[in-house]
């Protein structure tokens, strides 16, 4: 099979204008393809495709793509590379439509950007059906030409990492544990020299004296387990690391504030912090990235049981602060207080740590753009810049100290794991929860509780975990170690 592009003519009676491999094809079939195009129809709008038989022996199948305007740019109001996007979409809506035919084997247009075609081909085609007798068939994309291919193999290792993202957040809670989320991770990690990865156990965790983890972990079956990635990537592996830190919650029932059990299932993927950050390590080590990462994930259950935190009982983080526990379904600021506390430890460069924290960050922003809350602008305006590019976006939300008092204004503890207006800002109050366990100077909190599942938004991902924003955080790490060498 063949995906090919072709892009909206300027004005609506403009002749058709392919890619340059568009072009050369249709020198090859002495003008066929252009001819076919005209006469089936009217001009081939953005996203949409035409399939056509038997135009060529070597490819039997041709699958040709809109893909917009030709010189579609980054777009201002939509804090995007719509070009890319436009690629994005299209190649995956054409090697969709050839694994329908049962075609195994694609070569895809780079369209102008081979990394965009190859991030559309391998995000557009990835489904989660391991538990499945009957699977879609399996199908190869490759880059039609050779002209492109570096840029087209770092788009497939971008689009696997967010796949790897997709694979942990989508499996069962019942495959996925704590310790197989761990082993499935070192496991990724094997093969490079330059990686440590330490499984720390629950007695470890004790030792640390992570009060506020233990107190949510203890409730399950499922013994906590916390995981320390090391990427030395750096020229110097005594250069300041950057420090990645998810929320590791491999299955969230609330604890003894249980959530209603509609739609429950959906959060075997609470630990989507972990899988996104864990990946984009795994991602970063494929490329070869000169920085150093650690990545720190906490990971537990949050199970109700008679060993379970209750409404109202005080802990103790790993920093002396105590934090009352109002509702036990506002567990992942528990983990992510001991980790961040941790992540100190590391002298870092920056400290940015991922969470599908809050329901209210989806009402917020829904499926949109990933929410930022950072007391550093040399972050976020990297953050955002890699957001543009991956158009996986980000979007920046307040850390005033408004909210600050309202976690502070606690009657028995230190801190009150909820915003005492309760609903009211339920994002904003959880990051100024955070906030309380940080003193580095560049860190950002990012809640992707509104991006962690694509229903038909996002056009070249399936319905499904969205393994979001992994791709930005790896061309945020991909920037900052450029920061690092000039």
């Amino acid at each position: 099979g063949l995906v090919l592009g072709i892009y909206s003519s300027e004005k609506d009676q403009g002749a058709t204008q392919f890619t340059s491999a568009g072009d050369s094809f249709d020198r090859l079939v002495s003008g066929k393809l252009r001819e076919l195009l005209s006469t089936c129809g009217p001009p081939l709008k953005k996203g949409k495709t035409r399939i056509f038989h038997g135009l060529h022996q070597d490819f039997p199948s041709v699958a040709v793509v809109g893909l917009g305007k030709k010189n579609a740019g980054v777009n201002d109001q939509e804090n995007w590379n719509e070009g890319k996007e436009n690629i994005r979409a299209a190649v995956a809506v054409g090697c969709r439509q050839m694994q329908d035919l049962e075609i195994p084997c694609v070569e895809v247009d780079p369209c102008g950007d081979a990394q965009a075609a190859a991030e559309g081909a391998v995000l557009g085609l990835h489904e989660y059906n391991e538990l499945k007798k009957k699977k879609k068939p399996a199908v190869t994309p490759q880059l039609h030409g050779s002209a492109e291919s570096e840029a087209w193999q770092k788009g497939v290792v971008y689009a696997e990492g967010q796949n790897l993202a997709r694979y942990l957040m989508e499996a069962p809670a019942n495959y996925i544990t704590p310790i197989k989320f761990a082993e499935h991770i070192e496991q990724k990690l094997r093969s490079f020299s330059n990686v440590k990865v330490h499984i720390r156990p629950e007695s470890w965790i004790a030792t640390q004296e992570m009060g506020a983890f233990l107190s949510v972990a203890k409730g399950s079956a499922e013994p906590p387990i916390f995981l320390e990635i090391h990427y030395l990537g750096g020229a110097n592996t005594n250069d300041s690391p950057l420090v990645f830190v998810g929320k590791g919650v491999t299955f969230d029932s609330g604890g003894i504030s249980l959530k209603p059990s509609s739609g429950m299932d959906a959060m075997r993927a609470d630990m989507g912090g972990a899988a996104t950050i864990c990946s984009a390590i795994v991602t970063a080590a494929a490329l070869n990235l000169p920085l150093n990462i650690i990545g720190l994930a906490p990971l537990c259950e949050n199970m109700p049981s008679g060993k379970a935190n209750k409404p109202g009982d005080v802990v103790r983080a790993k920093n002396g602060k105590t934090i009352q526990v109002d509702n036990t379904d506002a567990e992942g600021r528990l983990l992510l207080a001991d980790a961040l506390c941790y992540a100190h430890s590391f002298n870092a460069r920056a400290i940015v740590n991922a969470a599908t924290l809050t329901g209210a960050m989806d009402v917020a922003l829904g499926s949109a753009a990933t929410g930022v809350f950072t007391n550093s602008s040399w972050l976020w305006s990297h953050l955002y810049e890699a957001s543009i590019l991956t158009g996986d976006r980000v979007w920046r939300m307040p850390l005033f100290e408004h909210y600050t008092k309202q976690v502070t204004d606690c009657p028995l503890a230190d801190l009150s794991n909820i915003g005492k207006y309760s609903r009211a800002g339920g994002a904003c109050t959880a990051a100024a929860f955070l906030k309380e366990f940080v003193t580095a100077s560049h860190w950002a909190h990012l809640d992707i509780a509104g991006v962690m599942s694509n229903k038909d938004e996002v056009p070249y991902l399936r319905k499904g975990m969205a393994g979001r924003p992994t791709r930005t955080l790896v061309e945020f790490a991909a920037r900052l170690s450029q920061d690092s060498h000039n």
